[in-house]
């Protein structure tokens, strides 16, 4: 071997690496393994349906605000929402819905039914697809692949409220999704289902808690349809709260079957 200008090079003139070089070999392979490790994983969470979906919040075609109409106005969800109790899937409203209240009915120049806000702007929309008897183009935001089966009304109807899956809608001025609806997120709710359980007949009411005001307000429902007085002590303190709730949910469970499957034909039919 033989050194020119400072670079060892061999008598046929390959390039050799400096000794020194060999002490960074092991070092900067694990610097690049966990730089590749690192950058996989950031493509993987930034891909996910958790990361993807969660937080989807699209501009629709009418600004329907849910906090006035299910907050203050305290609309049940069932009057838009027809199907949620009976079908599969949970209907998107029709236009006539809007038109009870945003359309005003008149005959030779007289009123027949009172409206508000006919004349809208905002409204424009609504007031287009009534004339053209054509349907608003609402931007879908809760969507699950078409692999993915989901009955609605087997949710609800057995005690799993619209804000275990959909939040608070209630207070949301434009409706976005909250929970991931992914494969992990649904079967943990499978194997947990007691978590999400509580009244039918409250599964709509988004306010209401398994807590000493919600548990007390419902005295009458208790008794009267699941034959489980609720006493003062029952109401006493967070921790007897959680036994009443633990006894009417292991009840209802067991008297409603509510064991979900977790094998892949639940689902994937």
């Amino acid at each position: 071997m033989t050194i020119t200008d400072g670079t060892p090079e061999s008598d046929d003139g390959r390039f050799y690496f400096p000794a020194w070089t060999n002490v960074i070999i092991l070092p900067g392979l694990a610097v690049a393994g966990l730089l590749g490790a690192y950058v996989a994983g950031v493509i993987f969470y930034g891909a996910s349906p958790e990361t993807l979906l969660t937080g989807y919040k699209p501009t629709q075609p009418v600004p329907f605000s849910h906090a006035l109409h299910a907050g203050q106005l305290k609309l049940d969800c069932r009057y838009c929402h027809t199907g949620v109790f009976k079908g599969a899937h949970s209907n998107v409203p029709s236009t006539s819905v809007c038109a009870n209240c945003h359309n005003a009915t008149k005959e030779n120049g007289v009123t027949l039914k009172v409206a508000v806000h006919t004349n809208s702007p905002r409204l424009q929309p609504v007031r287009e697809s009534i004339a053209a008897d054509s349907a608003v183009p609402w931007e879908r935001i809760h969507d699950l692949p078409d692999y993915a089966y989901f009955n609605h009304s087997a949710h609800v109807n057995r005690g799993v409220s619209c804000v275990s899956c959909h939040g608070r809608i209630d207070r949301m001025e434009v409706v976005e999704q909250v929970q991931p609806l992914n494969m992990a997120w649904c079967v943990e709710c499978h194997r947990n289902p007691q978590d999400a359980l509580r009244p039918p007949e409250l599964v709509t009411n988004l306010a209401w808690e398994w807590d000493e005001e919600g548990l007390g307000s419902y005295r009458t429902l208790f008794a009267g349809l699941y034959d489980m007085p609720v006493t003062d002590a029952d109401v006493a303190s967070p921790e007897a709260v959680e036994a009443f709730r633990t006894k009417w949910v292991k009840n209802w469970q067991e008297d409603r079957d509510v064991h979900p499957n977790t094998d892949c034909a639940t689902c994937h039919r």
